[in-house]
């Protein structure tokens, strides 16, 4: 028995390794294609407006995910640790702009305040795995994030928050 659950787990991490790599709608190099979705308070809010000369980290994520919940701790720190550096071609420094794939709004904005998800930049079409925002970045798992630089290219593709220190420090003046 324990033999299938390690089999069972070892595949399970396989697969999400593969639909990382495998996500070929989003390439390092690309412009971000625009996000514009609804805050928890119900304002419009643009990526492209958020990531005016600014570093964003776009994270895909949902309160019903096991793997980005227990994530959020570790992109709670990220983000404390990097928010407040100076950055190369990125006078307004580096956020977050989370997009959830909730489908229930009130689960979702428990989830950004128990989570302690500090950032300014929530959004959400609640249209769970049907959203958008998933569709626009090819995205089939979460937790997902992708970099963006300060005019708006794509830097990097990622599983975890912490996976794109490389890249940010990189940046850093």
């Amino acid at each position: 028995m324990k033999k299938i659950i390690l089999l069972a787990l070892i595949a399970c991490i396989s697969l999400t390794a593969f639909g990382q790599y495998s996500n070929k709608k989003i390439e390092v190099g690309q412009k971000a294609p625009e996000l514009a979705y609804e805050s928890p308070e119900g304002k419009i809010i643009k990526l492209s407006k958020v990531n005016k000369k600014r570093i964003v980290l776009i994270d895909f994520w949902a309160s019903w995910c096991g793997p980005c919940r227990r994530a959020n701790p570790g992109m709670v720190k990220f983000y404390d640790e990097y928010k407040d550096k100076k950055y190369k071609g990125a006078k307004k420094g580096f956020t977050i702009f989370s997009v959830s794939l909730d489908k229930n709004k009130d689960k979702w904005i428990k989830a950004i305040e128990k989570d302690k998800l500090s950032w300014d930049w929530h959004v959400s079409d609640l249209g769970g795995w049907k959203s958008d925002g998933a569709s626009i970045y090819g995205v089939k798992f979460v937790p997902q994030c992708f970099l963006i630089d300060g005019n708006g290219t794509i830097i990097g593709k990622y599983n975890r928050a912490e996976d794109a220190k490389a890249d940010l420090d990189k940046l850093l003046k």
